[in-house]
């Protein structure tokens, strides 16, 4: 386990160390937010990189990684936790056919640690082997306002309470990171709690580092075009803009087909890696994904 980064410069190095590249934006809030002790909120489309930096972070300071994955309907006693039910159902069944009569020791054992089942935040409050860990909360903004609102007072005071049991209370706070899709606004009270930054897209030499840390063996020509035609394609009329994750994923799968260079027939047969909606497809097909190759190799030449 390692203490947190003594600057800037040691958090970008420590991050790059994991294969996550970042600039000094992003890498300025994460130490303040690691320094300070802040939940860090990060908001970008999806695929930029939300969720890996939290990855990163837990790594390389050797800490465990405890994700609440967020979904509509999400509310506090599943995020918390919840009670072995079918377990307690036996345990009583187990204790009437023993003839036990003591209920209130019964009552007692039916809602002790044996039969609570711990849910993510719960996890993340309780002591953890390697120092407090990182919670990432991901995808906040596909809940609804009183999950919203339950963050606010955990955030705040970093304990819940379990009515049968009574608080919990982190000794230590962890590591919270929050993630958005911006699907929709995220209320300005949970904001206010945290270091807030938006990750963008990747400019050109950025997501040409990132491509070849994670994709290493793509040929370096490969590699360029691969991050000069998406980069094209950002630039166009799409329903869904292909983040980096999807640069990386496409990368992987010509590198598979054994490609050194793009072509349009390449393009055309690999497209389901890169987008994902039908009408994005369709309406870079034939000719328009020529020309967007065309495009991007002339930026390259420019670049050169």
């Amino acid at each position: 386990m390692q203490n947190g980064p003594a600057s800037i410069d040691e958090t970008i190095t420590w991050l790059g160390q994991q294969n996550y590249v970042c600039g000094r934006d992003l890498g300025t809030v994460a130490y303040l937010a690691l320094t300070l002790g802040k939940p860090l909120f990060l908001e970008g489309e999806a695929g930029v990189g939300k969720t890996e930096i939290a990855k990163a972070l837990a790594a390389t300071l050797g800490r465990r990684l405890i994700r609440l994955q967020c979904y509509e309907g999400l509310d506090a006693s599943t995020a918390i936790y919840e009670w072995n039910f079918a377990g307690q159902m036996i345990a009583i069944r187990t204790a009437e056919a023993a003839g036990a009569a003591d209920r209130a020791a019964l009552q007692a054992d039916l809602f002790s640690d044996a039969f609570l089942i711990r849910r993510p935040l719960l996890e993340a409050l309780e002591p953890q082997e390697g120092g407090p860990p990182v919670l990432l909360i991901d995808e906040v903004d596909r809940t609804d306002e009183p999950f919203e609102a339950f963050l606010l007072e955990l955030l705040s005071d970093y304990q819940v309470t379990i009515p049968e049991i009574g608080t919990v209370t982190a000794g230590a706070p962890p590591i919270v990171i929050l993630t958005s899709n911006r699907t929709r606004e995220v209320h300005d009270a949970l904001k206010r709690r945290c270091l807030y930054h938006w990750v963008d897209y990747p400019a050109f030499d950025r997501e040409l580092e990132i491509l070849r840390k994670r994709v290493p063996e793509a040929t370096a020509t490969l590699s360029a075009e691969i991050v000069a035609f998406v980069q094209s394609l950002r630039g166009q009329d799409l329903f869904k803009s292909p983040g980096v994750a999807e640069s990386i994923d496409w990368a992987r799968c010509l590198v598979a087909l054994d490609a050194v260079t793009l072509s349009p027939e390449m393009i055309t047969d690999t497209v389901g890696a890169l987008l994902k909606y039908q009408d994005d497809i369709a309406r870079i097909a034939g000719a328009e994904t020529t020309r967007i190759l065309d495009e991007a190799k002339g930026a390259l030449e420019g670049v050169e």
